[in-house]
C-alpha cells in the first residue's frame, strides 16, 4: 500500500487519479485492499490540496466495485428465482424475511436510506447490502448515484480532519 501511495508522487495528475479510482475497485471486490487506508495516508503527504480528487476518485471507483457485486446479484437473483418458478415451488421457498427485505430495499425511500448509511458509515457493511439490493431488484441507477455520494462523504469525512490539521 506505501509502495502505491509513493508511485503517486512519481505519477502525479491523472495517473493518480487512475491509480486512485483503481484502488477503489479492487478494494470493493477484494477485502484485504483499504481505501480508507489509502485515503488516510494520501491525506497525510506534503500538498493536501490534491486530496479531494483522490477522494471522488477513490469514490468512484468503490462505487464501480459495489455495482459489480449489485449486478451478479441481480442476475443471479433472477436465475434462482426462475429455477424455482420452473420447479413449481415459487419465491415462498425463499422465505418470508427476503420477501421483507426485498420489498424494504425496492421502496423510494427505505432502500435508499439503507444503501447511504452502508455507504458512509459502513453498518451493515456495503458488500452485502450491494448484494441484497441487487437481488432485490432496486434501481440501478438510484443505488449507484446514493452508494457514490456515501462513499464520497465517508471519505471526505476521514480525509478532512487531516487536511485541515495540515492546513
Amino acid at each position: 500500500m506505501i509502495a502505491a501511495i509513493g508511485a503517486l508522487d512519481a505519477l502525479g495528475g491523472l495517473g493518480g487519479l487512475g491509480l486512485a479510482g483503481a484502488t477503489g475497485l479492487a478494494s470493493a471486490l477484494l477485502p484485504v485492499v483499504n481505501a480508507e487506508a489509502y485515503a488516510l495516508v494520501n491525506a497525510a503527504r506534503p500538498g493536501p490540496a490534491s486530496v479531494w480528487p483522490i477522494v471522488v476518485a477513490l469514490a468512484v471507483g468503490q462505487t464501480a466495485g459495489k455495482l459489480v457485486l449489485f449486478e451478479s446479484a441481480r442476475r443471479g437473483a433472477v436465475a434462482w428465482l426462475g429455477r424455482l418458478h420452473r420447479r413449481g415451488k415459487g419465491p415462498r421457498r425463499a422465505g418470508r424475511w427476503t420477501g421483507r427485505a426485498s420489498t424494504w430495499l425496492r421502496s423510494r425511500w427505505g432502500g435508499p436510506a439503507l444503501v447511504l448509511t452502508s455507504a458512509a458509515v459502513g453498518l451493515p457493511p456495503l458488500a452485502a447490502v450491494s448484494l441484497a439490493a441487487g437481488a432485490a431488484g432496486q434501481r440501478r441507477v438510484v443505488f449507484g448515484v446514493v452508494c457514490l455520494v456515501g462513499r464520497t462523504a465517508r471519505f471526505a469525512a476521514l480525509t478532512a480532519p487531516i487536511v485541515w490539521a495540515a492546513g
